[in-house]
């Protein structure tokens, strides 16, 4: 067993002019083979406080550990949630536009409210350049009038949405001659059309019958596939049937 006094050779040939670190469930410390040490068993002298260690390490100062990274004392932020703000404001929407074709539907179909009826509808179409146009004036008609009421309750939405901007395309392209505003532009049925487009894909809202069905949660897509039919429709009355 070598000594400190034999600095040339240490146990097992080492040189003891030095220390290992080591870890320990108390600590981290090194391990004392210098100055009044030995490797084993023999109690190290520690000249800086002129004592023997019997432990065999001197401890070493325990690092700080680090900052978190999370201030406590963040505001936390409520999560999204529904709103009724939107769902009033598409129920006002669904019930002004519906409620106007409902209207016009049944001026064109019935007669009523000072309208001309099927016959003088089919009259008016005949004289703008339409072939087939009592089948068209029925087309027209039914389509205001369903494509209303199912605005008014919020039930397919998308289709019947489609369905009233379809007419309001028609309407503005046979009606307009280079004016916007009223009493001979295209303004009342610009902002039909519009509204139509808007609740093509916004949807209902939660006040409907549609309200958790498949195109209600799928708005982009339906009003999507519904603005192609929209316009397959209106190319199909101007370019066939006119």
């Amino acid at each position: 067993m070598a000594t400190h006094d034999d600095r040339s050779k240490a146990s097992g040939g080492y040189s003891d002019d030095g220390f290992y670190s080591t870890s320990s469930a108390g600590g981290g410390g090194v391990h004392h083979f210098d100055d009044g040490t030995t490797a084993f068993g023999a109690q190290a002298y520690d000249k800086d406080t002129q004592s023997f260690d019997s432990t065999g390490y001197t401890p070493v100062t325990t690092l700080d550990e680090p900052a978190s990274h999370y201030d406590d004392e963040d505001d936390e932020r409520r999560p999204f949630g529904w709103s009724a703000g939107p769902d009033i404001g598409l129920l006002v929407l669904r019930l002004a536009l519906g409620g106007a074709f409902v209207v016009h539907g049944l001026q064109k179909v019935f007669g009523l409210f000072g309208g001309p009826g099927i016959d003088g509808f089919a009259n008016y179409l005949q004289s703008v350049g339409f072939r087939e146009p009592r089948i068209l004036a029925w087309v027209t008609g039914v389509t205001e009038l369903a494509g209303g009421g199912l605005l008014v309750l919020g039930l397919f939405t998308p289709l019947a949405a489609a369905g009233v901007l379809g007419v309001m395309a028609n309407v503005i392209a046979l009606k307009y001659r280079g004016g916007f505003l009223a009493p001979n532009g295209v303004e009342l049925e610009v902002a039909y059309a519009a509204m139509a487009f808007g609740l093509l894909f916004a949807g209902p809202g939660r006040a409907a019958l549609d309200y958790n069905r498949g195109w209600f949660r799928h708005a982009l897509l339906a009003g999507f596939i519904c603005l192609v039919l929209a316009a397959g429709a209106t190319a199909a009355t101007l370019y066939v049937f006119r």
